[in-house]
């Protein structure tokens, strides 16, 4: 299992946003901090401002902030938001499976438990968990 770029960099974008509570920030900025291209970003800002995780402020003084607390907004949400599927293997995939085994292989239902497992942890986890410490003690002005 692999996370697309486009996970990676919506982790980044909300990591940023969470050591800076309260500030507008542009997604130009937040761009040209982590070398992500600022076209890229700015979809990934989008679809995460219409899965309420973003507020987006448009205009002169406009920019990003997060929606919620870091503490609200869980990692396996996220994930799921900006994956497109996690169909580790052929035979995950509802179309027809070309695998000849499909019916006899414990391989789907393995992978499906493992994908499982993975989504429970990291639904426990809040992205102030990748925060470091000093910045959720910041205030928020």
């Amino acid at each position: 299992m692999r996370l697309t770029d486009y996970t990676d960099y919506a982790l980044r974008l909300l990591m940023h946003l969470g050591v800076n509570p309260g500030k507008i920030i542009t997604v130009r900025e937040i761009a040209d901090i982590h070398r992500i291209s600022y076209n890229h970003l700015c979809k990934i800002a989008h679809q995460l401002g219409i899965d309420g995780v973003l507020t987006t402020l448009r205009g002169r003084a406009g920019g990003i902030q997060l929606a919620r607390p870091p503490e609200q907004i869980m990692l396996g949400a996220v994930i799921r938001m900006t994956e497109p599927d996690f169909k580790m293997v052929d035979c995950f995939s509802e179309a027809a499976s070309s695998c000849v085994l499909a019916g006899r292989c414990r391989l789907n239902g393995l992978l499906a438990e493992a994908t499982a497992a993975f989504f429970a942890r990291l639904d426990q986890v809040p992205l102030s968990a990748l925060l470091p410490a000093a910045a959720l003690s910041l205030p928020v002005t």
